[in-house]
């Protein structure tokens, strides 16, 4: 490919761009006293207020009525080194401030003694991810996850004898599901839920030690009742896994008969959140407690499902619980934001090494390798903000309607997984770099980042590990294929024709129309300004998901017929898992930038459109500059324009170095959480 004007390209990589070759100012090798701490340390203003208004999305009254509750003060991180057990306690003790703040209501409808607010709910939740995770995960295990799935897979009955008791916190619930054995397997979890008809009750069992509920949260010590999934057991029929309420201990906190319990003891990180072991030798409980919106058992002891497909069935049961899935992402988001926010700032006020010809030392943020650490991962953080609330967005459509829409639910599933797996991964990688960025000051415990890098290490792996989702993402996308052609074969997939299959490949789930217009007026990603403009990097970020895709269901469909011999189909799937997950991967990067166009589309501040703008071409620069070797190899850009790409980053880091301060402060994260040590003292 090209370059309008031809030439022969510089061999300097990371040269400033021409105004020909790409993007940003030509003043790219910015001399150390081009910035200034003055101009990057601009007091809150209109500037800010509008950029908070655009990150904080449709709920943003959620956010601003949490941020400016004094309770948060009371829920931040403590300063004191704690024991486990003290931790704990003190993490017990918060709930009861997390209840009264109403979030936990917002999850429930109406008629589940709740207010209906889905998307409130996870956005309040999100708002928390900047205080202690401990904290956030034990709430979320209460309310989320207990509470949710006897909201979600219970009928009325529940609702009315359960879900008043787990909103007061009268009743403390675990959610049962991990195992030793099978953790993201789930359909292949080993306890068995067993009707016995003769007293009508569901017998409950741990059949073998790999069966053992594992690092269930709220187990070691605090809770009272699990919702426990098994394979159900009817008349000697498997019918699947479903989900049975088990009282774990009684009243005066004693193991149940036949409920052994363990503690999972100390963790890298939440060591407010009491992670436990559960077995069960042959516990009884009523029929009653079978959550069976999906499938029930009669008076006569005849099972009963709404849904006769089991493989349907199950999928089904877990989709309603996709808002956990969200939520983590949701909070591993805050996370990251509030380590950016402690970094940033440090970064805008430590000075070290004298510039020559002044005695003066240079500020952290005006090196060109310390903006390079810290300013593309903002632009991500940023753009994944806007993607987080695009995605709540559609989960509050979905949840707020009585009758349900399979394809829409699958299509949030899918969703769900692909931010979830861009917030938490994203997080991690940008927490280890700003404790990095900060030096000995980021790795104590008093100045947080430290802490909140520990907590949020798990949030990769649990609900739902991101490999494992990754390949859900991929195999939706598959999917989505074959039902816009209903043409498949061996396993699923098939190459068509490539203008065909690219309309069919790629499903905008955000801002379609303002996406289309700009790839439409625009030269696309073969124009020489393709990189500059933003419909040559949406049709980037677009091509390259379509062709990993595309080529993916190419060797797919080189499999053997698959009738006969499903191990066919496997050892493709299992072949092909690298370039699968680089599909699922690619999906992500575009469906998160293009929510950040959308969001750009919708700001009504000309100020903070024009910030944000700049903003959104560092994210799309960095995630091109990342994937340059693709690029490279598959013919999309030049070594010229590989180049640039380069330059571009640097040049745009320096553009938004002055306005970084400004950025982190429309976070909106709290002073009291951001009042360390380490920035006091800088």
């Amino acid at each position: 490919m090209e370059r309008a004007g031809g030439g022969v390209a510089d061999e300097t990589e990371g040269e400033p761009m021409t105004a020909e070759s790409g993007p940003g100012p030509t003043t790219t090798d910015v001399g150390l006293d081009a910035t200034t701490t003055d101009s990057a340390s601009q007091p809150p203003g209109p500037l800010v207020d509008a950029l908070r208004a655009a990150l904080d999305g449709r709920w943003g009254d959620v956010r601003e009525e949490l941020r400016d509750d004094p309770a948060i003060g009371e829920l931040v991180y403590p300063e004191e080194q704690l024991t486990m057990e003290e931790y704990r306690e003190r993490t017990l003790a918060q709930l009861p401030v997390i209840a009264r703040t109403g979030a936990a209501r917002q999850g429930f409808t109406v008629a589940q003694g709740g207010t209906g607010e889905a998307g409130a709910s996870v956005t309040a939740f999100e708002t928390l991810g900047c205080v202690d995770l401990s904290l956030l995960v034990k709430a979320g295990v209460q309310f989320g996850l207990f509470g949710g799935a006897i909201a979600n897979l219970g009928t009325h009955a529940h609702h009315a004898a359960y879900l008043p008791r787990v909103l007061d916190l009268s009743l403390l619930g675990c959610f049962a599901m991990s195992e030793l054995g099978h953790g993201s397997d789930v359909q292949s979890l080993r306890t068995t839920l067993t009707h016995d008809p003769e007293t009508d009750e569901i017998v409950v069992d741990t059949p073998d030690p790999s069966a053992r509920k594992e690092y269930i949260g709220n187990a070691a010590r605090d809770g009272r009742t699990a919702a426990v999934f098994g394979r159900l057991l009817v008349r000697g029929e498997n019918h699947g896994v479903h989900c049975v309420l088990v009282p774990i201990r009684d009243a005066d906190g004693a193991p149940m008969p036949g409920v052994t319990i363990g503690d999972c003891g100390p963790k890298e990180g939440l060591p407010g959140v009491d992670n436990g072991r559960l077995s069960f030798d042959h516990v009884r409980v009523p029929r009653a407690d079978l959550l069976d919106r999906y499938g029930r058992i009669d008076d006569d002891g005849t099972y009963h499902s709404p849904i006769a497909n089991p493989d349907r069935r199950f999928f089904t049961m877990l989709g309603t619980l996709v808002r956990g899935r969200v939520s983590v992402g949701a909070g591993a988001g805050a996370a990251a934001r509030t380590g950016l926010a402690l970094a940033v700032t440090y970064a805008d006020r430590r000075r070290q090494f004298s510039a020559p010809g002044t005695a003066e030392e240079v500020t952290l943020l005006d090196y060109r390798a310390h903006q390079r650490r810290l300013l593309p991962a903002l632009a991500r953080s940023c753009a994944l903000a806007f993607a987080q609330n695009a995605l709540v967005e559609a989960l509050d459509a979905v949840q707020s309607v009585e009758s349900e829409d399979e394809a829409a639910q699958r299509a949030l599933e899918v969703r769900a997984a692909a931010i979830k797996v861009a917030q938490t991964a994203h997080a991690s990688r940008t927490l280890q770099t700003c404790r990095e960025a900060c030096g000995g000051a980021g790795y104590l415990l008093e100045n947080r980042i430290a802490r909140i890098k520990a907590d949020l290490d798990v949030f990769t792996t649990f609900e739902g590990d991101n490999t494992v989702l990754l390949q859900l993402v991929a195999k939706g996308l598959l999917t989505h294929m074959r039902d816009a052609f209903h043409e498949l074969d061996t396993v699923g997939t098939i190459l068509f024709g490539a203008r065909q299959f690219a309309g069919a490949v790629v499903e905008r789930t955000t801002g379609a129309g303002v996406v289309q217009r700009l790839i439409s007026g625009s030269g696309g990603r073969l124009a020489p300004t393709a990189l500059t403009d933003r419909g040559g990097q949406l049709d980037l970020f677009e091509d390259r998901e379509r062709h990993l895709v595309e080529t993916v269901a190419a060797r797919l469909r080189r499999v053997p017929s698959t009738d006969d011999d499903p191990r066919a189909a496997f050892a493709a799937f299992n072949a092909a898992q690298d370039h699968l997950l680089e599909a699922a991967l690619a999906h992500a990067d575009r469906i998160v930038l293009e929510a950040f166009v959308a969001a750009i589309d919708g700001c009504d501040d000309p100020a903070a459109a024009d910030l944000l703008g700049t903003v959104c071409d560092l994210f799309a620069l960095s995630t091109i500059e990342e994937h340059r070797a693709w690029y490279l190899e598959h013919g999309r850009l030049t070594t010229r324009q590989s180049k640039d790409v380069v330059a571009g980053v640097n040049a745009l880091c320096a553009t938004v170095r002055p306005h970084a301060r400004t950025l982190v402060d429309a976070f909106g994260i709290p002073a009291v959480v951001l009042d360390v040590p380490m920035l006091r003292d800088a």
